[in-house]
């Protein structure tokens, strides 16, 4: 069976050879010391992974790396792990509060047009939510997820085949107290269905810009695992694939070493994982 480690960090990649250090402002503009990440989609009849992704309220990060790996064919679902979903207000003191599971983008989109549509056309709110409810109805709370429980109601969202039946291959978070959270999460659920699942964390910043970049460098990693379970069952078979099978076992012993060799090429976005149990 698959070996549970507990909050492993991804091993550090080897050094970079000395005629080969990238350029510091090129990368902090691009966040990646490698010329073109991988963007393109999975064949419709290949294998493919399916993906969570997670950020505090469901808007920005996590909803831009749904976007990216939706758009490349990979089966993915996304959630908050934050108490309520908030968003920048007309001062700081003054935030935008709302409730997961319930209110949908496009009634959060209609209500700050109403209150002040050139402050938040400015602040890319507007824009930000307008993307959203192409991609599904409504914000979710990751604490509220029931991990293989039929989401047939989703069926109109973005990347939802593949995820009928409310589980996922990979847990991709934006900041480090959502990794906490998730896990935290997980341990309380109790792991009833003995399933691994791996949580992968990527530090990205809170902003449109960097959410940009960074549902980039997770499309690219997302890519990168896909092409090695692929791999692993081809030489083993797909028997035991969501339990404990050759080929589960392959690529979940391979996992730190993609994320270490995703590393090098995005040494911007520190990364953590672990694997975890459903």
């Amino acid at each position: 069976m698959s070996v549970d480690p507990r909050r492993r960090v991804a091993p550090p990649p080897p050094p970079s050879p000395i005629e080969a250090h990238p350029d510091s402002t090129k990368m902090a503009l691009a966040g990646s010391n490698n010329t073109k990440p991988s963007t393109g989609a999975v064949a419709d009849e290949g294998f493919k992974l399916r993906f969570c992704t997670v950020c505090a309220s469901n808007q920005n990060r996590s909803m831009e790396a749904h976007l990216r790996l939706a758009s490349a064919n990979l089966p993915t679902i996304s959630f908050g792990t934050g108490s309520l979903v908030r968003l920048p207000g007309p001062t700081i003191k003054e935030p935008n509060v709302y409730a997961f599971n319930g209110i949908t983008y496009n009634a959060i989109h209609n209500e700050l047009q109403a209150q002040n549509p050139q402050l938040y056309a400015a602040n890319g709110l507007l824009p930000m939510l307008a993307r959203n409810l192409t991609i599904k109805s409504y914000p979710e709370r990751f604490q509220d997820w029931v991990p293989g429980k039929a989401r047939l109601d989703h069926n109109g969202d973005q990347g939802f085949h593949g995820t009928e039946g409310g589980v996922v291959d990979v847990i991709i978070t934006c900041e480090e107290r959502c990794f906490d959270a998730v896990l935290e999460d997980l341990h309380n659920k109790g792991g009833l269905l003995n399933r691994p699942v791996h949580v992968i964390n990527i530090d990205i910043k809170d902003n449109h810009e960097e959410a940009s970049v960074g549902g980039g460098a997770i499309l690219d990693l997302a890519l990168r695992l896909n092409e090695g379970a692929a791999k692993e069952r081809e030489v083993y078979g797909a028997a035991g694939w969501d339990s404990s099978g050759k080929s589960r076992e392959g690529f979940d012993e391979k996992v730190p070493e993609i994320v270490g060799e995703w590393q090098e090429r995005w040494p911007n976005y520190p990364a953590l994982w672990t694997l975890a149990w459903f």
